[in-house]
């Protein structure tokens, strides 16, 4: 299946420092109680946010493939699983992957920055939209690695990273997915409680608007290898089928 190629940051450092401090705990005057951002606002105290879009680069820094594009006849999966910037990571790595990208979604205030998801006071969850050459892998594959690669019994928070904007999430784009999408579940589930894990808190729906985050965020461990990466999962394989439609 041909690709649809389009041909052939400033601050991170200082965003790497706000991972770090506040995984351990850090920057608590800034961002308010953490009791307050492990529970999702609500509209009357959202913050009202924007019209205007985010920009965003024209294409991938891996692939240079395009980041928005008509990708009619490829395969889409949108998935949450704590701090983007590592699963964004094990997404443009995976076969097949010919685009990522990462964003906010599922919240109240239109077009967010990051430090405005960061209070706790949009609603959003880090998300990362992933786009796959189903000639090449399926959506089954892309389930696998969203089950393995964190802990979806973990509620608003992935590690150290605690807040409404890290919790686990996985959104379909139609009811076939969705029937994938809640069988996996269900499979993964046994073999969670079988390994003495509790129940998956994963947030599961229809795929809402999604926001695009800032250009630097936008593979941000492509730009930075040694940047902030919690990327962690439980160790339970999961147990999906894996042949190609």
């Amino acid at each position: 299946m041909q690709s649809p190629r389009l041909g052939g940051g400033e601050g991170c450092e200082a965003l790497f420092s706000h991972r770090r401090n506040w995984a351990v705990g850090g920057d608590m005057a800034l961002f308010g109680s953490l009791g307050k951002k492990l529970e999702i606002v609500s509209a009357d105290d959202a913050l009202p946010g924007r019209l205007a879009r985010m920009p965003i680069p024209t294409t991938h820094v891996i692939t240079g493939e395009p980041l928005e594009a008509d990708f009619t006849g490829f395969g889409q999966v949108m998935v949450a699983m704590g701090c983007f910037w590592g699963v964004e990571r094990k997404f443009w790595e995976a076969p097949g992957v010919i685009s990522t990208s990462v964003g906010y979604l599922n919240g109240i205030t239109p077009n967010p920055t990051y430090e405005e998801v960061c209070t706790g006071r949009t609603g959003h969850t880090e998300a990362v939209r992933v786009i796959f050459d189903l000639s090449v892998t399926n959506y089954e594959a892309m389930l696998m690695l969203f089950w393995e690669n964190h802990d979806p019994t973990q509620g608003m928070r992935q590690g150290n990273d605690a807040g409404t904007q890290y919790r686990s999430g996985l959104y379909y784009y139609d009811d076939k997915q969705k029937n994938l999408v809640l069988a996996s579940r269900d499979a993964y589930q046994k073999k969670l409680t079988a390994a003495g894990f509790g129940e998956i808190t994963t947030e599961i729906c229809e795929v809402p608007e999604y926001y695009f985050a800032e250009e630097y965020h936008q593979q941000y461990l492509a730009k930075n290898p040694n940047g902030y990466c919690s990327l962690a999962g439980t160790g339970v394989s999961c147990p999906i089928g894996l042949a190609t439609d």
